[in-house]
């Protein structure tokens, strides 16, 4: 859904990086909105907390049952140098973070729920990234932001741990840009082509730039 939904909005969106002058991040965050929105779900009128941008309670109809979903999108704005990784806060995931790190090992765990209780109610969470990838060409006046590619990411819940992260060895993170010796907060980069070798549906590009190319990995 939030693939199509990106999707249905590309060129918008390309139209709005490349004429936006706010931060690249802040623009992203109104893209993913905006897309959403017009791209409409079964909501239920439950409000969500967290460090995230996009936040609703849905529901997700089945042939069998229906379930009720924690959706979290986030959405992350990057020179296309980092096209590879995306940033995340351990307020952001619901899986532990097992890899080594300066030759140590690491077993941290993030502090969303797998399942958000709210109102008596159980919604399943959720995290969905988008990473607007972009390249910036200076003009006349002042810089414009090239959309290159947006990449969408299916963080797994923290449920399918042994899945996806058992051990240190066999990770989906690399080392975050967090500093420890000056008591920055513990932070993670989840590595797309990791992510991809192992569940490839749950990575998506959609190319804008020089060309426009999509076709759904799965």
């Amino acid at each position: 859904m939030v693939t199509q939904a990106i999707y249905d909005f590309r060129h918008e969106a390309s139209s709005i990086f490349r004429e936006e002058t706010d931060l690249p991040q802040d623009v992203g965050e109104d893209i993913t909105r905006e897309a959403l929105d017009n791209m409409g779900m079964a909501r239920i009128p439950v409000r969500l907390y967290g460090k995230i941008d996009y936040k609703r309670a849905r529901y997700i109809f089945h042939p069998e049952y229906s379930l009720k979903q924690a959706l979290f999108v986030d959405s992350k704005a990057e020179d296309v140098a980092g096209q590879r990784t995306a940033t995340l806060q351990m307020a952001q995931t619901s899986m532990r973070v097992r890899q080594i790190r300066s030759g140590q090992p690491h077993d941290v765990p993030g502090t969303l729920p797998t399942v958000l209780r709210r109102e008596d109610d159980n919604y399943l969470t959720t995290t969905v990234f988008v990473k607007y990838n972009y390249q910036s060409e200076q003009d006349t006046t002042h810089t414009r932001n090239c959309l290159v590619n947006i990449v969408m990411a299916s963080l797994p819940n923290g449920m399918l741990q042994e899945r996806y992260n058992p051990n240190t060895q066999e990770t989906i993170w690399l080392a975050g840009r967090n500093a420890p010796t000056r008591g920055e907060p513990f932070r993670v980069r989840l590595a797309f082509d990791r992510l991809k070798a192992k569940a490839a549906w749950r990575v998506q590009r959609i190319e804008l730039w020089p060309s426009e190319r999509f076709a759904w990995a799965g």
